[in-house]
């Protein structure tokens, strides 16, 4: 996919080097708890103590179930709510701070959209309130439409009341890129799409890591944060639970857990260094090249029963990590 504008920042080779190591968003034991009832008498905790830090360059995926606290944990990075305690930072602000808010984009995930305007005019007014030039405008509204797959003339010239849910979502995105934003916060991109359009939120995503900007995005689509993001987090009833890399929280992707029958086990050992009997069949995690051990199997003289990736799906740890905390439980 083409590069949508110049960015004014500059892809490295790896989202991780140590001169990448700076925080562009950062969070100490922030707690937000609303009020509700007749006499504002009940507290309602929808953040607790949430700490955490997301790396210049680097795709970040927040996971949580509906009501987790994901968009309110969102909408107070942005400064749109204020939290109840603790501190947070925004490229290096204070939560709020308007001179940040000028280097960000944010897509909600249940945006309003002026529906008499058409794509181009709705994009000129996101463009208005940055107070980007005219001449910059022409250029970058085309690049952004294109980007997002609204370059035909009948796209950018029908009213948005007349758009597709998954059109609307498309040209949303436009608007959160009209700043050439440092970091772009999403809530919910995929929310409400079909697998084409999933694909295509997918590859602009890609398309803004690729030139070295920051994306922080809320998603309940567990195999899209999967494919796309080097870090994740999961809040559940406003708490954080874990964060880390994908290998981190799931292993190696590339183990393998190995049944046998038969064969000698001191040669399997070699392979499986912790192979054990179990039912009768030998069971254990391969260590080598899964090619190399398949044509042992003739010289050990032994029967391959099962050889399947023992790293669990992120859907699998998901559900792993609320089921340790009582928050699920299968019928």
């Amino acid at each position: 996919m083409s590069v949508v504008f110049e960015s004014t920042v500059q892809p490295t080779e790896s989202a991780f080097s140590e001169m990448d190591r700076s925080a562009v968003v950062e969070t100490i034991a922030l707690r937000k708890v609303y009020r509700t009832g007749f006499w504002l008498n009940q507290k309602v905790v929808t953040l607790q103590d949430c700490s955490l830090q997301v790396f210049r360059g680097e795709t970040f995926g927040l996971l949580g179930q509906n009501g987790a606290g994901k968009t309110t944990l969102l909408k107070t990075l942005l400064g749109i709510i204020r939290p109840t305690s603790g501190t947070g930072q925004l490229l290096g602000k204070p939560l709020g701070d308007r001179s940040a808010k000028q280097r960000v984009g944010y897509l909600p995930e249940n945006a309003y959209f002026y529906d008499y305007l058409t794509g181009w005019e709705f994009l000129e007014y996101a463009a208005g309130l940055f107070r980007i030039p005219k001449s910059v405008q022409r250029q970058r509204i085309p690049q952004l439409l294109d980007l997002v797959g609204l370059a035909q003339s009948s796209a950018r010239k029908k009213q948005l009341r007349h758009y597709s849910k998954g059109m609307l979502q498309r040209v949303g995105m436009a608007q959160a890129l009209i700043n050439d934003p440092e970091v772009v916060f999403l809530d919910e991109p995929m929310s409400g799409l079909d697998p084409l359009g999933r694909y295509q939120i997918r590859e602009i995503i890609l398309s803004l890591k690729s030139q070295g900007k920051t994306i922080f995005f809320n998603s309940h689509i567990l195999s899209d944060v999967e494919k796309i993001c080097d870090r994740v987090a999961i809040l559940a009833r406003g708490e954080l639970l874990c964060i880390g890399s994908l290998q981190e929280l799931l292993g190696n992707a590339d183990l393998y857990q190995v049944r046998v029958r038969d064969g000698n086990p001191e040669i399997l050992r070699q392979w499986l260094p912790d192979v054990e009997l179990v039912e009768g069949n030998w069971l254990g995690h391969l260590r080598g090249d899964p090619q190399d051990f398949l044509a042992s199997l003739k010289l050990m003289q032994a029967d391959l029963i099962s050889m399947n990736l023992a790293r669990p799906s992120l859907e699998e740890f998901f559900v792993q990590q609320l089921r340790k905390r009582g928050i699920y439980t299968s019928q």
